[in-house]
């Protein structure tokens, strides 16, 4: 395995390194640089920038950068501050910053554009609200009531509905879409502290990271929670991959990342990463799962087939929180 390895030129450079290290290897590496499709978005909350891989090339001036997401079209990246309130808009093709968003905050949790690419929306975990800001306007449009500190969002498949969990409460707010209300609350009593969110199954599947190491599965239409599953120690990131085969989620107070069957709802590996893993994103062919480790400054980046690290990558800024890539909305 290729391990602390992230030249300054990429492309053929870096297929070239990696195809040498592992020519002569039992188990052939797939050549990492070729198999980055879309850009991966690293945000670095202690450099207040985003890293862009795999150019490497930093998103300066983005104070304590925390969630980041890439509106559908791959066109912006929307970041928000930790300690400030505000979302930033940048151009993915310039990386410059378009424009600064005041959500009234004190801190932004989870950033997301709509399907659409007109909106963004921003958690206010404080107030207890989802911040809707006008993409083309940079203003603020609406406030959505959600319930005791909302932390992340994810739209359902089809964009009409989107899903908000609520770390000081026992359950995921759902907001229309159309009115931008919320509509009702889905529980899941089995977990403590909803923190992330993800779906399968075209959408009839929720999948619920806590903060203390479960991941909860809950059918959408009827509200029953299915199964609770213990995972790796604190909250994190979580994500269903593009074939919905596995869901990946990180453990920021732990070195893992573990793998759950998405059909028998059993974990199917724990893998060692670094330390923190917390953002955790696949590719959107679904061949990788990227993980960002906090404490260790590092992306791992795992082979979904064989669930085994292929590349550690070190980060140019400290505390390396969440990845965004194209794909997600």
């Amino acid at each position: 395995m290729l391990k602390n390895l992230w030249p300054v030129k990429t492309g053929m450079m870096l297929g070239a390194l990696l195809f040498a290290s592992t020519a002569c290897a039992a188990e052939s590496t797939p050549d990492i640089a070729r198999e980055f499709p879309k850009p991966v978005y690293v945000a670095l909350q202690k450099a207040n920038a985003v890293e862009v891989l795999p150019q490497g090339r930093l998103i300066r001036g983005l104070t304590s950068a925390h969630y980041d997401a890439v509106s559908p079209n791959g066109k912006l990246l929307v970041v928000g501050s930790f300690t400030t309130g505000d979302v930033f808009v940048v151009d993915t093709r310039t990386d410059k910053l378009l424009g600064t968003v005041d959500t009234g905050g004190k801190t932004v949790q989870g950033v997301v554009v709509t399907p659409d690419n007109r909106l963004a929306m921003a958690v206010d975990p404080n107030d207890g609200v989802v911040v809707v800001i006008d993409l083309a306007q940079m203003k603020v449009i609406k406030k959505i009531p959600v319930g005791p500190i909302p932390h992340n969002v994810a739209f359902a498949p089809d964009g009409k509905r989107a899903y908000v969990t609520l770390q000081g409460g026992t359950g995921v707010a759902v907001i229309d879409m159309k009115t931008l209300s919320k509509i009702g609350e889905i529980p899941v009593p089995g977990i403590f502290g909803p923190h992330n969110l993800d779906f399968s199954d075209g959408g009839k599947l929720m999948w619920v990271r806590d903060i203390v190491g479960h991941v909860a599965v809950v059918d959408v239409a009827s509200h029953k929670e299915l199964a609770v599953i213990t995972v790796g120690h604190g909250h994190a990131g979580i994500d269903v991959l593009p074939n919905g085969k596995y869901v990946a989620t990180g453990a920021i107070a732990d070195d893992v990342v573990d793998i759950i069957d998405a059909k028998t709802f059993k974990l199917v590996k724990s893998i060692v990463v670094g330390k923190g893993p917390h953002g955790v994103r696949a590719s959107p062919h679904g061949h990788w799962i990227y993980a960002d480790n906090t404490g260790s400054g590092t992306v791992s980046v795992i082979d979904a087939k064989t669930l085994k690290v292929v590349a550690t990558i070190p980060t140019k800024g400290a505390f390396p929180f969440w990845i965004a890539v194209p794909w997600h909305t």
